[in-house]
């Protein structure tokens, strides 16, 4: 990585908006959002439902289409990019957690792990598979398909699956929403463990004020907008405190 980019923001989203047409008439879901955001920062997108999160996120990882505004994700501007362009952009970047799985059924844990692996063709796939899946507490389960697993195991399949390319950027969406409260720390200890290990750039979209507060910092959104400027939780603390 040069000196130039390792100083860069891995996030630099100015004037994000997003429409969808309706037969009720067009539908602004994202009106003009600027997101910047500094590597090895953790910071929580937290908003209600409907506020606009997951799109924005969807967006930052190239996976849905901005209607306006510029993106630059990793050093890489993603507003013209093809779609092979940015399945590339994604492997070779982002890790990503859903609230739903998304695991494929017909795929031990170990095979589901290595698939981003496979993809960028390297030859040991397997053993890195293996190493992130001993790492969230599944060396027993290699071989144990999605249907054989339990929520928070499948979770952690996929958390496996997410950080097996030692991304450059971790997104979040919601990653408790589907788990018991146990079960969901357990979840969050270790995305957090993971940010606090390597130092990885990582975005959480959330509702939960809690969770967001154990980001560096948090920004909230509302109606598809920042519905308030972007807060430092420990500085917050202190400024209450004095």
């Amino acid at each position: 990585m040069s000196n130039e980019n390792s100083q860069s923001p891995v996030i630099d989203a100015k004037d994000i908006a997003v429409t969808l047409t309706a037969h009720s008439g067009p539908v602004e879901v994202l009106r003009g959002i600027d997101l910047r955001v500094e590597r090895g920062e953790a910071v929580a997108l937290l908003g209600p439902s409907g506020s606009g999160k997951s799109t924005l996120l969807s967006i930052l990882a190239g996976l849905e289409r901005a209607s306006r505004g510029s993106i630059n994700v990793c050093g890489e501007v993603l507003d013209h990019m093809s779609e092979d362009a940015l399945a590339i952009f994604r492997r070779r970047h982002v890790g990503i957690v859903f609230q739903s799985f998304h695991l494929i059924p017909t795929m031990t844990a170990l095979e589901n792990v290595a698939v981003p692996l496979e993809l960028a063709k390297q030859d040991n796939a397997f053993e890195r598979a293996q190493a992130r899946l001993d790492a969230v507490g599944l060396g027993h389960r290699y071989h144990h398909y999605p249907r054989q697993l339990s929520g928070g195991e499948q979770q952690r399949v996929a958390l496996a699956r997410a950080l097996v390319s030692d991304p450059e950027l971790l997104l979040a969406d919601e990653p408790t929403g589907n788990l018991d409260g146990a079960t969901g720390e357990q979840i969050v200890d270790l995305l957090f463990d993971f940010h606090d290990k390597t130092g990885t750039t990582f975005l959480l979209i959330t509702h939960d004020e809690t969770l967001a507060r154990r980001c560096n910092r948090i920004v909230r959104l509302r109606d598809g907008l920042v519905d308030q400027p972007e807060q430092d939780p420990i500085r917050e603390g202190l400024v209450a405190a004095s």
